[in-house]
């Protein structure tokens, strides 16, 4: 993404980043796990998908765009020879959409064969990819996985893999999960913010790293433990085990809180923490916090279910119940081109149980308010359903500033937070009440200081500066000599 713009789509909230997988096993193709762990993902990335295996004597890649189990035939897997892979599910919060920004990016040149796949945003991809080009690099994709990958081509010249992901390491800013793919050798980075997750998992004749656990429980595997922030990772090529190498070391956490409130699967480890479990605690910090006395309690299906169980399981008294029903076959990539399209949307998506609703006052939770779109449509549905009254909690801050992490976040000026205060919004959205849960109640419920979350969409505080952000420091090209970074 180019610095100082976040991404501008036609969305009703925020969506997810992109997931990754690294694989290497003993004596068996890696392929098809791959496959399989990529569909554990599918949630963080419906735009394309890609795998690349290396075979002991030449790379092969299948990437194409769409979903897991529309990009590959059973075919297309069995073509994909080696034990050795790593994959890639994106949305794209950098790079358009097209193929030619469908990852894990891929190079050959004169230190052998190199693949890479990303999740999280650089800040300052074009001084990196100015400062590349004029060394005579040539880019097909305008992502930012492309800079990253060529950087590392170019250390790789000179470098052992170690010497030189520490060497790309020190010219990186930004948010990142890395798996790569150097010949037959697979490794994964974690940015030294830690930012982004990624964890490692021992499976019966190998190892892999994905972007969350629910895709190392989907191949049977047993969790190792996360990559910490600013270490690299390198698989042994038969998978039986793993060197971690410390090549930078954290200035501060900036862990991405949106992970545990909303992107992540509610059956994923991360950092230590079952994302389920930290969901319903933000419930029972969001009724500490914001509890109101109704009839029943009801989630924003899917992603405010577990926030309502815990929310109800701290009310004691007040009922929980399913008062809408989600319309699953309705896409991701449904086109909403404009305000009434995107209003008709959440109706073609969601609708009312009358009985639950009719003669009672409800309790509305969810994850999050982003344009309010979605927060409006489902309180008019409620009351045309018969609700005396609705009021609605939000298990996470008020969304007032975009993300450039990684995040599909709407620009400022889409957020309904940013500009108006909590009556304002709750009176936009036509409910009787309107709560949030603090940054303070957050952090408690993932278990961490609240320094070490990113919540730069919420407070506008990034862990890097970002051209055009009030904390803006200008970001000047790296040197690219081999001497240092930025």
């Amino acid at each position: 993404m180019t610095a100082g713009r976040a991404p501008k789509r036609d969305q009703t909230g925020p969506t997810e980043k992109c997931g990754v997988v690294g694989i290497s096993l003993e004596d068996r193709a890696a392929a098809l796990p791959t496959y399989y762990g990529l569909y554990a993902l599918q949630h963080r990335g419906q735009e394309s998908a890609g795998i690349v295996t290396h075979d002991g004597f030449q790379q092969h890649d299948h990437l194409g765009m769409g979903l897991v189990g529309e990009v590959f035939s059973e075919d297309d897997i069995a073509a994909l020879n080696g034990e050795s892979a790593i994959g890639h599910v994106r949305y794209p919060t950098a790079g358009g959409v097209d193929a030619a920004n469908a990852q894990p990016v891929t190079l050959s040149f004169e230190a052998g064969s190199l693949a890479l796949g990303h999740n999280g945003n650089l800040v300052n991809t074009d001084a990196l990819r100015a400062a590349l080009s004029e060394q005579g690099h040539a880019f097909s994709s305008d992502a930012d996985s492309a800079v990253i990958a060529h950087d590392l081509a170019r250390n790789l010249l000179d470098e052992d893999l170690v010497g030189a992901v520490e060497s790309t390491m020190e010219r990186l800013h930004g948010a990142y999960a890395l798996t790569i793919m150097h010949d037959d050798t697979v490794a994964g980075i974690r940015d030294p913010e830690g930012n982004r997750p990624l964890v490692i998992g021992e499976l019966e004749d190998g190892l892999v790293l994905a972007s969350e656990s629910a895709a190392i429980d989907t191949l049977g595997g047993e969790i190792v433990r996360d990559v910490r922030p600013g270490e690299l990772v390198v698989l042994a090529e038969d998978g039986s085990d793993f060197d971690a190498y410390q090549l930078q070391e954290p200035d501060r956490r900036a862990s991405c809180f949106f992970e545990y409130v909303y992107f992540a699967r509610p059956d994923s480890v991360i950092d230590g923490e079952l994302v389920y479990e930290t969901r319903r605690e933000l419930g029972r910090q969001l009724w500490a916090e914001a509890g109101v006395e109704t009839d029943v309690v009801m989630p924003v299906p899917d992603s405010g279910r577990a926030f309502a169980s815990g929310y109800q399981a701290a009310a004691e008294d007040v009922e929980f119940a399913e008062g809408l029903m989600k319309n699953r076959y309705v896409g991701r990539t449904f086109i909403m081109p404009t305000q009434e399209a995107r209003e008709q949307a959440v109706r073609l998506k969601l609708n009312p149980i009358r009985s639950t609703v009719e003669g009672k006052s409800v309790t509305l939770v969810d994850d999050s308010i982003v344009r309010g779109t979605t927060a409006h449509e489902l309180v008019e549905l409620l009351r045309e359903a018969g609700a005396e009254s609705v009021h609605v909690r939000i298990g996470a801050p008020p969304i007032t500033a975009p993300c450039y992490m990684g995040i599909d976040m709407a620009a400022r000026d889409e957020l309904i937070a940013a500009e108006q205060t909590v009556d304002e919004t709750r009176a936009a959205i036509g409910a009787d009440s309107l709560a949030y849960l603090s940054q303070e109640a957050v952090a408690e419920a993932i278990g961490t200081e609240q320094a070490d979350l990113c919540m730069g969409c919420v407070t506008g505080d990034y862990p890097y500066d970002i051209e055009g952000e009030a904390t803006d420091r200008p970001v000047t090209a790296p040197r690219i000599d081999g001497d240092s970074g930025t």
